[in-house]
């Protein structure tokens, strides 16, 4: 799927002086990342959960970077809350007069099922929800620049979910029974926000077309970080084991800097990559019917909880 630029945007894209705005920027492949970025001339605004973090992960970006003196904006956000998703895009939008790149990169696994604030399941409302809403608040500013970019981090587990999303259960009641837990429930429900992750990208690619602003999504492989360390010990022993398997964070984030300052990926949206080239999905993630149905389940389930 291509999605051309607006025809007033006649310089090559450079990431120079390009406003990035990243979640999950504190530890992982989003912190090497937004280095990255900052290296190359990037301006950069991360949001994270805790102000403290955020601003040691600011400082350590400019040390890593070589860009001692950049200014690096922090906002604050619960990426499982809807008022607080709403809230840090009001910041923004108060604050960021143009946003070139936008990148929904945090993302959480849990073993058990819990609920949000707003009473969705935490996988569902951290990994989808919020990055939804988040970018559908932010499209008009993003429209604005002649060409912009949103990328979503996605992930190889999407394809465990051979059937697709549950529509019936997006609540989550038949994956975390004590059956399928058993039988790895959690990561079918990691999954499925992954696929929903291609499937926003599909979707966001279609409904953009002709504005400029592109929508694409990838993979970053399995990768060493503090991911999935919440879940206890064993959790933590598992990671541990597969640690000697795993990308740096640096190598995780290859791709992810790729689509956010390759020229040569211009025009591209709706597409999911892998070490620097167009990936193969799954079939349930090239759905364009279930991606539609994503987008307006997503959008009820927003109204549900927001005026």
């Amino acid at each position: 799927m291509t999605n051309k630029p607006k025809e007033a945007n006649v310089l090559p894209w450079t990431i120079r002086n390009k406003y990035v705005l990243i979640t999950g920027a504190t530890s992982g492949i989003g912190f090497a990342a937004a280095s990255a970025l900052a290296r190359d001339g990037a301006k950069i605004g991360i949001i994270a959960r805790k102000r403290e973090k955020a601003v040691e992960c600011a400082e350590r970006i400019r040390l890593e970077s070589g860009a001692s003196h950049a200014p690096i904006d922090i906002f604050i956000a619960d990426m499982g809350s809807l008022h607080s998703v709403r809230k840090v895009a009001k910041d923004i939008l108060e604050k960021c007069p143009r946003i070139d790149v936008l990148i929904n990169n945090a993302g959480a696994f849990y073993d058990r099922r819990y609920w949000s604030e707003d009473r969705f399941e935490m996988t569902w409302a951290v990994n989808h929800l919020g990055p939804f809403l988040l970018t559908t608040l932010l499209l008009e500013r993003m429209k604005e620049q002649g060409e912009a970019r949103i990328v979503f981090t996605s992930s190889h587990g999407h394809k465990m979910v051979k059937g697709g999303i549950d529509y019936e259960d997006l609540d989550g009641n038949r994956l975390y029974n004590p059956f399928r837990k058993f039988l790895g429930g959690a990561n079918l429900r990691y999954g499925e926000t992954k696929l929903a992750n291609i499937l926003v990208a599909r979707e966001l690619a279609k409904k953009l077309q002709g504005t400029g602003v592109s929508a694409n999504c990838f993979d970053p492989g399995l990768v060493s970080t503090n991911f999935n360390m919440n879940n206890g010990k064993l959790a933590k022993m598992t990671m541990a084991c597969m640690k000697p398997f795993s990308r740096t964070p640096e190598k995780g984030a290859e791709t992810l800097v790729w689509l956010a300052e390759s020229a040569e990926l211009t025009g591209q949206s709706g597409n999911y990559y892998k070490d620097l080239k167009t990936g193969v999905p799954s079939k349930a993630a090239s759905d364009q019917e279930s991606a539609a149905r994503l987008w307006e389940i997503s959008e009820k389930q927003i109204r549900s909880v927001l005026p």
